[in-house]
C-alpha cells in the first residue's frame, strides 16, 4: 500500500524487478538462507536484491541510479562519497549527510510520510525475514541481517 500511495502521489514510472525464483521455490531449493550466517545471507541478498538490481540496470540502460544511504546509519557508510561508479553506472547518494531530524522536515515540508513501520520501531527495512524492531540499547546497524552484517550488497563492490 505505502509503495502504491507513494507512485501516485510523486506521479513515478516505477519498475519493479523481483528474483527470478519466487520465495516458496528458493526456500524449498536452498531452506532458509537467512538462517544460514553470513554466507547464507548472502546467497540471499544475491538473489534477492542484488541480481534484480543488476538486471534491472542492464535492461534499463541506467546510466545513473540513485541510493538513500546517511552515513549515521553505519560506521560503513561514514566515508561513501556523494558521486561514484558502481557496476559501470553513477551512483548518486544525494542525502548522504542527512541525519534523521533533517530527514523529518524535509517529509514535513513535503507532505510526504515516513514508513509505516518506522512507527512500530523499524528504523531500517529490508525484508520480511532478515529486519528487525530496533530495541533501547541496540545501535541501528543491528537492526538489519542480525547484527551480523550492514549492507544488503546493492552497496558493496
Amino acid at each position: 500500500q505505502f509503495i502504491d500511495e507513494l507512485t501516485d502521489k510523486l506521479k513515478l514510472n516505477l519498475k519493479v524487478y523481483r528474483a527470478g525464483e519466487s520465495p516458496a521455490w528458493q526456500e524449498a531449493r536452498y531452506g532458509k538462507l537467512w538462517e544460514q550466517g553470513v554466507e547464507g545471507i548472502e546467497k540471499y541478498n544475491e538473489i534477492n536484491k542484488v541480481e534484480p538490481m543488476n538486471r534491472a540496470l542492464k535492461e534499463l540502460k541506467a546510466q545513473t541510479w540513485f541510493a538513500g544511504l546517511r552515513r549515521e546509519q553505519s560506521g560503513s557508510r561514514a566515508h561513501l562519497p556523494v558521486l561514484a561508479i558502481q557496476r559501470g553506472v553513477f551512483k548518486v547518494l544525494p542525502i548522504i549527510d542527512w541525519d534523521n531530524r533533517t530527514v523529518y522536515q524535509y517529509l514535513q515540508k513535503h507532505g510526504l510520510k515516513y514508513h509505516p513501520l518506522w512507527d512500530q520501531g523499524y528504523l531500517s527495512v529490508g525484508d520480511t525475514h532478515t529486519t528487525r524492531k530496533w530495541e533501547p540499547g541496540m545501535a541501528e546497524e543491528e537492526t538489519r541481517f542480525f547484527g551480523l552484517k550492514r549492507e544488503c550488497g546493492l552497496h558493496e563492490g
